[in-house]
């Protein structure tokens, strides 16, 4: 399949990462030097939120947060799918098949289907939604797109992810792992348009700046008993957020030999990649993956860049990374890149891609 076009879409609330600490240390009456220490470790210099910073007073309980994230992901969701299929010169009558990932809220029916009415999408368009998956759902939700387009080469897909971190932060809870989370996770949405190689083969679009590369094979790798690394512990306070401190141990002792063998089986090493479409799950994430693969000629600049920018936005944020790689650091045609994320399971995703 092809990538023909990625977009992302943050709220309009936009906050710098002091201010958003403040808010923490009100609100969670955790100690400051603490929260300032944490928050500045995350190297986020801003955050776009799901509401104004003011109104996060009001969300008292699970109910109030998950119609928040209804309403507001929704909307952000229809903004990523038109301008994705804008920027893709794609109708929305033309999508055959819509696949939604998002682990920060729930509904049924799953917002997929209120999407696909908003957006103009066909009444008999194939919906999967997904849940559960966390950082790793936009890799994980871009396999499942390509599997898709691999048996219905003629078609077009969409996949869509939309989180809403910031609505998950715990008021009551003055843990590591929450007030990590509240320094380091953001909010928005991001869409792609991608056909199958048949239909993509009949698709104009130029080599160099905004030609989207093409996805050849994928991989996945579940590692048992990790589930304590990361996740939510559910129950009536909605979703509390389950982040061990040894998980980067974890990320050095496996993600290198599996990303190498991955690739062995398409007759490529990781000197031979030319791009590196990487989620910025946080600073030392990011320093893990450099290190593994001798990556310090900036081959991750752009994975930093929207860290800073935007935070960890969940599925979303491998999404952006890709975006901002077509954008800005288009590959010769045939050139490989690999794309990837971490999530809860824990478990790694795997793309490789051809320009």
């Amino acid at each position: 399949m092809r990538v023909l076009a990625v977009r992302t879409v943050l709220p309009e609330h936009r906050y710098d990462q002091r201010q958003i600490t403040e808010a923490v240390v009100r609100t969670v009456r955790a100690d400051r030097r603490l929260v300032e220490r944490l928050h500045s470790a995350t190297q986020v210099s801003g955050r776009n939120l799901a509401l104004p910073i003011e109104d996060y007073d009001r969300l008292t309980d699970f109910t109030a947060a998950n119609d928040t994230y209804i309403a507001t992901g929704l909307d952000l969701a229809e903004r990523a799918v038109r301008d994705a299929l804008d920027g893709a010169g794609v109708e929305p009558g033309e999508v055959d098949h819509l696949v939604f990932c998002s682990s920060t809220g729930v509904a049924t029916p799953s917002l997929d289907a209120a999407l696909a009415q908003r957006a103009g999408l066909r009444e008999d368009v194939r919906r999967l939604p997904v849940f559960g998956l966390g950082c790793a759902a936009g890799a994980a939700g871009l396999s499942r797109v390509h599997d898709y387009l691999r048996a219905w080469p003629e078609q077009v897909a969409v996949l869509v992810c939309a989180e809403l971190c910031s609505l998950t932060v715990q008021r009551d809870d003055a843990s590591m792992a929450n007030l990590v989370g509240s320094g380091l996770f953001g909010d928005g949405a991001a869409a792609v348009v991608a056909a199958g190689d048949r239909r993509s083969a009949r698709v104009r679009r130029p080599d160099g700046p905004g030609r989207g590369p093409r996805v050849v094979a994928t991989a996945s790798r579940l590692y048992p008993d990790t589930s304590r690394l990361m996740g939510w512990n559910v129950g009536e306070h909605g979703l509390r957020i389950r982040l061990a401190a040894d998980l980067v141990d974890h990320v050095k002792a496996t993600l290198a030999d599996d990303v190498a063998a991955f690739l062995r089986e398409h007759g490529l090493s990781p000197g031979e990649i030319a791009s590196w479409v990487c989620h910025p799950g946080g600073p030392k994430v990011i320093e893990t993956i450099a290190e593994a693969f001798g990556l310090d000629g900036g081959e991750l600049d752009l994975t930093w860049e929207s860290l800073r920018r935007a935070g960890n936005l969940s599925s979303v944020s491998v999404l952006n990374v890709l975006e901002e790689t077509i954008a800005r650091r288009p590959q010769p045609p045939g050139a490989p890149g690999v794309l990837m994320a971490l999530g809860p399971g824990f478990s790694a995703e795997m793309l490789l891609l051809r320009w």
